[in-house]
């Protein structure tokens, strides 16, 4: 059997997984798993946050060549987040860690940005959601910089770790389409976007994009030093979303949403091609290219993070609780009872989340959470309404109808809030696979090789021969949540 290694780093953890076929069924073991954290470093008088990619890829490496030691690796592919790069030189050496999204040097950077290109002639082209981290915003901000001047390269975190692998430097285009430089259309580095940002950077710094490739392309092999032997390394749906949506199990995509839901929450449709309208900009709904020639049409809503978050802070004052026990708690705390807009910049940052929802239900006159059940009773409401509000829009907009809402990734584990998001949504939950993001990697590999013939259609009847799936049906009163999103959409308002 060929064996397929699947990198797959997410914005708190990664993971490295094998998997194989048997018998049109993908058999997948996880042979590594490591924290990914962000580290503060004094510089220009703050502290910026960065990722520590040489701890990731030290973890990376072990972890592929205890792969290589159990299994032996015929194939590798590699996912990440998105918009985050790091910066090389001539030679290939990389000029200092690379930032982090949530870093604050972007703040004010997108209206500098469109005071070039105006924010509807930018988003007819690349039709991506304006968030304030995007790639060309980030870039913007960072054009005076030493390491910008010094760079010969910009490659994005997949793109990084596989120029590590390969020694071969490209932009997958599934992540470049999160960047704000690409035509979303034809699928290409955009003349007029780079044009934009050479003007405002005051210098060429669209100089530093690489070559442009699909997912399935054959970038390299590993390099000889590593030890593998000559692994095929395959440009996969990079995006680690991309790679999530490739495998959610949809029999019918023209009449299903999706929601990869982790750390970030991706709700959204797929379509043949984008949606640039300006009611799709003025919602805010991003047009990401997928596998396969697909696009993701999708929104960004605030994920697990802030559940996560919350926890970590509870652990630090010596009140740990499991996911399982505080999801068991928070079922018996009423609904409604205090809700926030997941989305409010207030709950971006790191920090104190119980206490930043303690402050927003003071704000808005509502029952301050008064223990650990009742926030995360508040947050799981709060995001179900947040499901609910983008897959309405995104249909809509779409002109899909859609009968059906798929999970995919950790959130597919989180039994409170599937159910919470059938009732939201008022349509079928079908829960699974967890390891989604992993399994469309690994089966974007195997469609590569030509081991499995038949694009998206065959990956997806792969991903539901291999997963137990589980479906929430719509429970309680419809009109209860649509009160409940009156209610919010009123408090926002009245705050705004």
């Amino acid at each position: 059997m060929t064996t397929y290694a699947a990198v797959d780093l997410g914005a708190t953890s990664g993971r490295v997984i094998t998997g194989r076929l048997d018998d049109g069924r993908l058999v997948t073991e996880e042979v590594a798993r490591f924290a990914n954290t962000p580290v503060r470093v004094p510089a220009g008088g703050r502290q910026e946050l960065h990722w520590d990619v040489l701890s990731l890829w030290e973890s990376t490496r072990a972890g592929l060549d205890r792969a290589h030691r159990q299994h032996g690796i015929d194939s590798i592919g590699v996912d990440t987040w998105a918009v985050d790069y790091g910066l090389v030189d001539r030679d290939g050496a990389l000029l200092g860690n690379p930032m982090h999204y949530r870093d604050e040097r972007t703040a004010g950077v997108p209206d500098r940005f469109f005071s070039v290109l105006p924010a509807q002639e930018h988003y007819a082209i690349a039709g991506v959601q304006v968030q304030p981290f995007n790639t060309v915003f980030q870039l913007t901000a960072a054009a005076d910089s030493a390491a910008v001047r010094a760079a010969d390269t910009m490659l994005l975190m997949p793109d990084l770790l596989t120029s590590w692998l390969t020694g071969e430097q490209v932009a997958e285009v599934t992540n470049a389409s999160s960047t704000g430089l690409l035509d979303a259309g034809s699928r290409t580095w955009s003349p007029q976007i780079l044009s934009a940002l050479d003007r405002v950077a005051t210098q060429d710094v669209s100089r530093l994009l690489p070559r442009l490739v699909e997912p399935g392309t054959l970038v390299g092999t590993t390099r000889r030093d590593l030890g593998w032997g000559d692994a095929s390394v395959f440009a996969v749906g990079s995006h680690d979303t991309a790679s999530a949506v490739a495998a959610v199990p949809m029999a019918d995509p023209e009449h299903a949403a999706y929601i990869s839901s982790g750390t970030w929450s991706l709700v959204g449709v797929e379509l043949p091609s984008p949606v640039r309208t300006e009611a799709s900009r003025l919602a805010n709904v991003t047009n990401e290219l997928g596998v396969d020639g697909t696009v993701r049409y999708l929104k960004n809503v605030a994920g697990l993070w802030l559940l996560s978050e919350a926890q970590r802070t509870w652990a630090a004052r010596g009140a740990a609780r499991e996911l399982g026990d505080l999801l068991d708690a928070a079922a018996d705390v009423p609904g409604f009872r205090t809700l926030v807009d997941v989305d409010d910049p207030a709950f971006a940052a790191p920090g104190d989340i119980p206490a930043r929802i303690a402050a927003a239900a003071r704000a808005s006159g509502q029952p301050v959470p008064e223990d650990d059940a009742s926030v995360t009773r508040c947050i799981l409401d709060s995001l179900a309404l947040a499901y609910r509000r983008a897959v309405r829009t995104v249909a809509d907009l779409a002109g899909r109808d859609v009968r059906v809402v798929h999970v995919v990734g950790g959130g597919s584990r989180n039994s409170l809030l599937c159910q919470l998001t059938a009732d939201a949504t008022g349509l079928p939950v079908i829960a699974g696979p967890t390891e989604g993001t992993a399994m469309g990697n690994v089966l974007v590999q195997a469609w590569a090789t030509g081991e499995l013939d038949g694009g998206l259609p065959a990956i997806r009847e792969v991903v539901r021969s291999s997963s137990n799936l589980v479906r929430w049906e719509p429970t309680g009163d419809t009109r209860a949540w649509e009160r409940a999103d009156n209610r919010l959409r009123d408090m926002f308002a009245a705050s705004h």
